[in-house]
């Protein structure tokens, strides 16, 4: 069935954070050449810029595997078809989408899945992977083979890994999903009673399995802190905390799977307690539904996980498939981005997924550059990490080239890295407008570039361009200002 997408036109938001995840495991990059995989990510990420995407989450560890050069874990089979074999001919995936995500001005999320070893469609693993090294670290569970929780030393290599990704790539954000303990399966048990035995103490097995969890977030936060204080750590649990059957204080009006109880995930701690950078829930339901109401959740995320920025994650083809509930010949993406533009904790969404709005399933690619995401937008501060605006960008002049009318600046000097510069704002204001820097609307360009070509006007006319400075975590310096004639 098919619907309509209609178009809720509002004031446009300076900073938003709008990302998509591209992941692997769906074998979209399996038996690719290097060129083959290369030309779909440009297409992807091209079209992406073009809906105003401004934060990719590349998938580059899915089953204690590497999307990059590592000398701690094999590749990947869903890069090259066989773990441990090398992509022919030879490249790095994570520092080639690095590079180009930055050149397009967005960010790159380096995504890992911190337990899971194997999937259950892998059949073999190669020599060094840590499941054959270490077998007494690993458990099976439905077809999976996970590293133990509750062994501490799993906890260190995951951390190992992190500090090696963030020692060798100029990655934004490190990014983990919803898998921690593995998702129940009826008739199932997890084989983890002989640590429990060992290291629970008097805690019951559920909160023993939480605290392990508990404690690995906390490690790999304070590890990336430690490593390069800017990279933006975050967590895409399941969309529901807990029920209020089992929570009637905090739980959401819903019946389904739950972080807290089935996963043990306690993420409200981990936000409460600064943990993570951003918290994005996986609202992958609808407005309506009976077990999950995207309605509810979404209000319930906003009321408990304001702590920490919070951005909602979007299942793109379920949303064009349901009908609006109060419009039914028309999808749910409006009515969905009204609660997010209304309610004040939410400050940005990431795309479930990348391809789904590339390939413009239900017109949600078109929505988004033509409406929702037309003009550029700053990513959201974390003053908890750094608020210093960086010093103006220098020596800003037009030049009349043979190539037309550019705008040129240089890049200020710098001490440390919360004074770095790394990308620039360019605004436009037409003759007798008010130089509003809060006005979202005047942004034409969000670049890492230290220029902008000035468009052709078909009669001469005079306007004012105002360039500002970001720092790694989008503080904003005051802006220059110059008169251009074109």
């Amino acid at each position: 069935m098919c619907f309509s997408t209609v178009l809720a036109v509002g004031k446009p938001s300076k900073r938003e954070f709008r990302g998509a995840w591209i992941q692997c495991v769906n074998g979209q990059f399996q038996g690719m050449s290097t060129n083959q995989m290369q030309r779909t990510l440009t297409f992807q990420l091209d079209e992406l810029a073009k809906d105003g995407v401004n934060a990719i989450i590349f998938q580059v560890r899915p089953e204690c595997d590497a999307l990059y050069e590592s000398n701690l874990e094999p590749w990947s089979r869903f890069l090259t078809g066989k773990q441990g074999k090398a992509p022919i001919p030879y490249w790095d995936p994570l520092a080639w989408m690095v590079e180009q995500c930055h050149r397009r001005g967005m960010e790159l999320h380096a995504w890992i899945n911190p337990y899971r070893a194997r999937t259950k469609n892998t059949n073999e693993l190669a020599e060094n992977h840590v499941a054959e090294r270490f077998p007494e670290r690993v458990f099976s569970y439905d077809g999976l083979l996970i590293l133990n929780p509750g062994l501490s030393e799993n906890r260190d290599y995951i951390c190992r890994v992190v500090t090696d990704i963030l020692q060798r790539y100029d990655v934004d954000g490190l990014h983990i999903d919803d898998y921690f303990y593995p998702y129940p399966v009826a008739g199932q048990t997890i084989p983890d009673e002989r640590e429990y035995r060992q290291y629970g103490g008097e805690m019951t097995c559920g909160d023993w399995r939480r605290h392990n969890v508990n404690l690995f977030i906390q490690q790999l936060s304070e590890t990336i802190r430690r490593i390069k204080p800017w990279v933006k750590f975050g967590v895409s649990p399941f969309g529901i905390y807990r029920n209020k059957k089992a929570d009637p204080q905090r739980g959401s009006a819903t019946n389904g799977l739950q972080n807290y109880d089935d996963l043990y995930a306690d993420v409200l701690l981990w936000v409460d307690k600064g943990w993570i950078d951003y918290c994005v829930p996986q609202l992958y339901w609808e407005i309506g539904h009976r077990a999950a109401d995207y309605h509810t959740l979404i209000h319930w995320w906003n009321q408990y996980a304001g702590n920490r920025p919070l951005f909602i994650g979007e299942d793109v083809e379920r949303t064009v498939r349901a009908a609006d509930l109060e419009n039914p010949s028309n999808n749910q993406m409006a009515a969905k981005y009204r609660l997010h533009q209304q309610l004040p904790n939410v400050q940005g969404t990431v795309l479930w997924y990348a391809k789904a709005v590339v390939d413009n399933i239900g017109g949600y690619g078109t929505a988004l550059r033509t409406n929702y995401w037309k003009k550029p937008a700053l990513q959201p501060l974390m003053p908890f990490i750094d608020s210093k605006a960086p010093k103006k960008p220098v020596k800003v002049k037009p030049v009349w080239t043979s190539d037309g009318q550019i705008l040129f600046w240089q890049k200020p000097k710098f001490k440390d890295w919360g004074d770095e510069v790394v990308k620039f704002v360019v605004y436009r204001f037409e003759k007798g407008e008010k130089i509003d820097l809060d006005d979202a609307s005047k942004i034409v360009t969000i670049t890492n570039q230290t220029m902008y070509r000035l468009p052709k006007a078909e009669e001469k006319t005079q306007c004012f361009y105002v360039v500002t400075s970001l720092d790694r975590m989008s503080n904003e310096s005051k802006g220059v200002k110059k008169k251009v004639k074109l």
